[in-house]
């Protein structure tokens, strides 16, 4: 059964229980949405973690690209598992994952022990920057259910931008608790790479590069630059007005055309979060960040940065 009726099944059996008490209705809704993911991960070849909105649209873009230059494939169709796969059994099954829902069917919401042997990315991103394109992805972007099932303030709710960022139920501090918590299990993932959108930023053909190593599909360097120059910002923005991406359901699709915060691709600038506070305001969120977010992934003061290949170069 593909991942396509896997889904569509999961809405009915979610839709039937519209009798239930709105939290044992959130209980099994999540349980199910675990269910899934614990398949996936079971049948990936390779998994790639983040928070939302910490740049996997863009990656998910460029790997895609990569791979209809290798086997001829139409633009519209970007990896969702194993859809590519299905067409071409050589593409690898590549889950990507927000880790939201697995701790709700595992029962083990302390360890990420699922994915010790599975080979994972890791993506990261400055925590501050996230929890402003969060706010953006709620406030434009996020269907009533999701805002429901993952405690982010209702739909219509009158909610600051900084007010957003500093709540715990959705906003830097829950990025951070999510960052934490994959840094204290690091060790534990047999095959790692962790990448910083920052460096993706910086470099995008060598990280791609990089990424695509690791998965074990290397790239030629034709594919890794079409795969870059296709999903350059104002190209991906061109194609998301255009709906290039249908079929990948809302994920690349803008709410509103002529709104520029309803496009996935809203302003992918690094550190664009200090363009939207006052001083005070930044000061707060950047002493959060300092004090909470433990080291290792170069945010906050950690000067030792990350060694974004160390693992994967075994």
């Amino acid at each position: 059964m593909n991942m396509a009726v896997r889904t569509t099944m999961r809405h009915l059996i979610s839709y039937s229980l519209f009798f239930l008490p709105e939290e044992r209705r959130t209980s099994i809704e999540r349980w199910l949405r675990g269910h899934e993911d614990a398949r996936k991960l079971a049948l990936a070849d390779c998994v790639i973690v983040s928070f939302g909105k910490s740049g996997r649209t863009w990656l998910r873009v460029m790997l895609s690209r990569v791979f209809q230059v290798r086997h001829g494939l139409a633009q519209r169709h970007l990896i969702a598992f194993d859809n590519l796969h299905s067409r071409v059994p050589a593409i690898p099954l590549i889950f990507f994952t927000h880790d939201n829902y697995l701790k709700d069917y595992t029962k083990q919401p302390d360890t990420k022990q699922p994915y010790y042997a599975k080979k994972v990315i890791l993506m990261v991103r400055d925590p501050a920057d996230v929890a402003v394109s969060q706010y953006f992805q709620w406030k434009f972007r996020m269907t009533d259910r999701k805002k429901t099932i993952n405690e982010y303030p209702p739909a219509g709710a009158d909610v600051s931008l900084f007010d957003f960022v500093m709540m715990p139920s959705c906003g830097l501090p829950k990025i951070i608790d999510f960052m934490n918590g994959w840094a204290r299990d690091l060790s534990n993932i047999r095959d790692l790479m962790i990448i910083r959108y920052e460096d993706l930023r910086t470099d995008p053909k060598d990280m791609l590069r990089r990424v695509l190593d690791f998965i074990g599909s290397p790239a030629s360097e034709d594919e890794l630059q079409q795969a870059v120059e296709f999903a350059s910002v104002d190209n991906m923005r061109a194609l998301e007005q255009k709906r290039v991406f249908w079929l990948s359901g809302r994920r690349m699709l803008a709410k509103d055309r002529s709104n520029p915060n309803t496009y996935k691709v809203r302003r992918a600038k690094v550190g664009g979060y200090r363009d939207d506070f006052t001083p005070e305001q930044l000061a707060s969120i950047d002493a959060m960040v300092a004090s909470r977010l433990l080291p290792g992934f170069g945010y906050g003061g950690d000067d030792a940065g990350v060694k974004t290949d160390a693992r994967a170069a075994g």
